[in-house]
């Protein structure tokens, strides 16, 4: 299958954001989370009457919307800043014999019934293998999404121990919880400041929710 690893590289001189991207790496270094808890009603009918499982469904929604905002895809090419056209998700899968977890990940297509085939092609290549990562890759343009499906969470910050060399999103959601005749599951996105605020976190997280409210519009019927 055909990887998308196109790039664009950023402009320096021109980039609207080159002072904050300074500052926010060199001089007041800084990320930031942000919480939410996220309605997945018409989602959850959605797969239920067409018999498809929630978690590619999840990674696919989200990479789709992040596919729609620039400031989530920059990467680092050869000491260059560069804007990825898409992100492919890097998820982990649980072993319940053990309790161990393997990191995974899809290509994106954006075509709902392709990706969803690419990832259960992975799913059975990949996910009897009891390792850390049994699907390699030399593709820079993976984010981190990932579940804790035991854990109705208010907060969840990850912690990284090395330098970055992308400034992708990490994003977790957690338990679904049941309210009468809704549900809602807890989502964290978490970003590096350099690249963008607020604003932009919170336009990204009200898109994921139109996408998880609108699923005939947005994974077809």
């Amino acid at each position: 299958m055909s990887l998308n690893t196109t790039t664009t590289p950023i402009d320096l001189t021109t980039w609207s954001r080159r002072e904050y991207f300074y500052y926010f790496t060199k001089m007041m270094p800084t990320g930031f989370t942000v919480n939410v808890d996220l309605d997945i009603t018409a989602t959850q009918d959605w797969l239920r009457k067409h018999d498809y499982k929630f978690n590619p469904t999840y990674l696919y929604l989200v990479s789709k919307v992040m596919a729609r905002f620039p400031e989530f895809r920059i990467g680092r090419e050869n000491d260059q800043l560069v804007r990825y056209e898409v992100l492919h998700p890097s998820y982990t899968i649980f072993h319940e014999d053990d309790h161990t977890i393997s990191n995974l990940w899809t290509a994106y297509d954006p075509d709902f019934a392709t990706f969803y085939q690419n990832y259960l092609d992975d799913i059975s290549t990949y996910g009897n293998q009891h390792t850390p990562a049994p699907k390699q890759s030399q593709s820079a343009n993976l984010y981190m999404i990932g579940s804790l499906p035991w854990t109705n969470f208010t907060s969840y910050v990850p912690l990284p121990f090395t330098p970055l060399q992308t400034f992708f999103p990490i994003i977790q959601a957690g338990k679904f919880t049941e309210h009468a005749d809704n549900w809602t599951m807890p989502l964290s996105v978490t970003i590096h400041h350099a690249v963008a605020d607020g604003y932009h976190v919170s336009q990204l997280l009200a898109m994921i929710q139109t996408a998880f409210h609108d699923p005939t519009e947005w994974l077809g019927a």
